[in-house]
């Protein structure tokens, strides 16, 4: 599936980090308020983003239409998605959160349609509805060790930020997205994306609030710089290099990762129909992204 050495390390990279952002995330949900620590993420990533894009010549002068351009990508991006994804970890274990992420196929598909008019075959509806009963069960073994009205809740901040995820990558298929250096429309993105995250977190939470601990400040940089920086050009490069359907079969991994670390370190209980779920979903994604990728 993924052959070659200038293939397989940025996959194997991308999948590993991602895996393990959602239960660093669990961690930064603390003292400090969500919205403050998605800031933080960005400006982070934002300032070496645009480090890199000096490093490596990229303009970052893109004019005022690309400005409004990366500032709503940034607002869908790393404003309403990632608040969306914190406050869904504060209701359900971070491995089930990764699992209804790795179903961000699905809308793509769907607004790629209406927007695009992209085909969208039987196939890929059955694999979708296959993966979507999947998730179902996974969410119903957390309500039966929760309390239903926080898994709810909980569902609903995921498919939210599911669906604004989907909302900046399809926009990335606009003429303009094209017609711009990505990485030069990343680092505005999330600067931009910080400046609202703290604009939001401000008129919510209050001031600033930061914690000192080793392990948040840990967190920050991980998932500012790997899990932002590292990862996005590699993405980038990995889907020039097979293409976007062979790409996303990180996706399929990822979740699996997740919810390995988090049977280890949320201490997450594995019954016959979280098994069931877990399993419905993947071969779902499978049989979604195979048929994607035809």
């Amino acid at each position: 599936m993924i052959e070659g050495k200038g293939v397989a390390l940025p996959f194997i990279l991308v999948t590993l980090i991602w895996s393990s952002t959602w239960i660093v995330i669990r961690d930064q949900l603390g003292s400090v308020p969500a919205s403050w620590s998605v800031c933080y993420r960005f400006l982070l990533a934002g300032v070496a983003m645009a480090i890199f894009a000096r490093a490596r010549r990229v303009p970052l002068n893109i004019g005022g239409r690309g400005l409004v351009f990366a500032g709503l990508l940034g607002t869908a991006q790393f404003v309403m998605n990632f608040n969306f994804v914190y406050r869904a970890e504060h209701f359900l274990t971070s491995g089930v959160v990764a699992v209804v992420y790795a179903m961000l196929l699905i809308p793509n598909s769907i607004l790629a349609f209406l927007f695009f008019r992209q085909p969208v075959s039987r196939a890929f509806v059955a694999g979708s509805v296959v993966a979507v009963a999947g998730i179902a069960l996974m969410l119903a073994h957390e309500a039966a060790s929760l309390r239903s009205d926080r898994v709810l809740l909980g569902a609903a901040f995921a498919v939210a930020g599911l669906m604004s995820a989907s909302v900046a990558n399809v926009m990335q298929g606009m003429q303009i997205a094209r017609r711009l250096p990505m990485v030069a429309v990343l680092a505005w993105a999330m600067l931009i994306g910080a400046a609202v995250d703290a604009l939001f977190a401000w008129v919510t939470v209050g001031p600033p609030v930061i914690e000192t601990r080793p392990s948040y400040l840990a967190g920050i940089a991980w998932l500012g710089l790997a899990g932002s920086v590292v990862t996005f050009p590699l993405y980038f490069r990995l889907i020039q290099r097979v293409g976007a359907g062979r790409a996303a079969y990180t996706s399929v991994l990822i979740p699996v990762i997740a919810m390995l670390i988090s049977t280890l370190a949320e201490g997450y209980r594995w019954t016959g129909l979280a098994g069931a779920g877990a399993l419905l979903a993947i071969a779902g994604m499978v049989v979604a992204l195979r048929t994607k990728q035809a």
